[in-house]
């Protein structure tokens, strides 16, 4: 398996939801930060997006699809200078799931959002807030048939809908991670950057494979066929963190997982992630996680009110 789907394939959508917007006239909606990874395309009209943070505009056209990663306001518009409506209470009245602003339809506009848990932050932080994928782009198509199925996967639900939902929802991640690949520049940093590179893809491919080995900075080095200082260089200036720091990420990834999934003791999820004693697996979760194993799973299994 390739080293994108090794992280996709251990994400799984806890919580996913559908909706759409019909809104024609002048009009300017302002939505709360997205709770998790928000899909959306363009199926007719125009509009302005506008996320905090993001120093320009970005216009969309019918076929336009774009995805927000981060937690941040957001607001759709057909005029940048026009006062927002709290987009909450338009689609407190949405029928089907399709909200309706104004008396004409300019722009409809489909969109998923999907929630994740703790496993998916060593994906999300190498995203920027906002990425769009343009109508004249071939690929946009998949997105767009992918919205076009989930939304009729809800509108008339059957059996296997939950199942058809997270695939869905990992095709569309998978291909929008795809194009963002693609267009990055040789300044890029963050993991996906690091799988454009001839002499880091190897190095990730093999940490992926094979968490539990004892890796050192001279093994690394060596699949990458670099010296141990120019390595630990490259590596850093292109995946943003030293490769020590991301092999202790991605096993802490893997732990999350188990812990989430499997009725395994947290002494044998450790061993299996080269921890060679309970206090060290613990205190690596610990830096990053800022509880032990034993209390992340007490959490996560904690009866409700509690």
């Amino acid at each position: 398996m390739d080293t994108l789907s090794d992280v996709v394939a251990l994400l799984k959508s806890h919580r996913s939801y559908f909706a759409g917007l019909k809104a024609g006239g002048d009009w300017a909606l302002d939505f709360p930060p997205p709770e998790g990874i928000k899909f959306n395309a363009v199926v007719e009209g125009k509009c302005w997006l506008e996320v905090e943070g993001m120093p320009v505009p970005m216009p969309l056209s019918e076929g336009d699809c774009f995805l927000l990663t981060q937690n941040r306001p957001w607001r759709l518009s057909s005029n940048l200078a026009l006062e927002g409506v709290d987009a909450r209470t338009v689609y407190r009245d949405a029928v089907g799931g399709i909200a309706r602003l104004g008396e004409t339809v300019d722009l409809f506009l489909i969109g998923g959002r999907f929630s994740y848990g703790d496993d998916a932050r060593l994906l999300l932080e190498g995203l920027p807030p906002v990425v769009r994928i343009s109508a004249r782009s071939e690929q946009a198509s998949v997105l767009r048939w992918c919205l076009d199925r989930l939304a009729r996967e809800y509108a008339s639900p059957m059996q296997g809908a939950a199942l058809m939902t997270e695939h869905l929802a990992q095709m569309m991640l998978v291909q929008i991670l795809r194009l963002y690949q693609s267009s990055m520049g040789a300044t890029t940093t963050g993991w996906l950057a690091a799988l454009n590179d001839p002499r880091l893809a190897p190095v990730l491919q093999q940490i992926h494979a094979a968490p539990a080995r004892r890796w050192t900075l001279s093994d690394m080095a060596g699949v990458a066929s670099q010296s141990r200082s120019t390595f630990a260089l490259h590596f850093k200036q292109r995946v943003g963190m030293a490769p020590q720091e991301y092999l202790t990420r991605w096993r802490m990834h893997l732990a999350l997982q188990a812990l989430n999934t499997s009725a395994r003791s947290v002494s044998c999820i450790g061993q299996s992630l080269g921890y060679q004693s309970d206090s060290a697996f613990s205190s690596a979760f610990k830096r990053l996680m800022n509880c032990s194993p034993r209390e992340y799973r007490e959490r996560k299994h904690a009866p409700l009110g509690v």
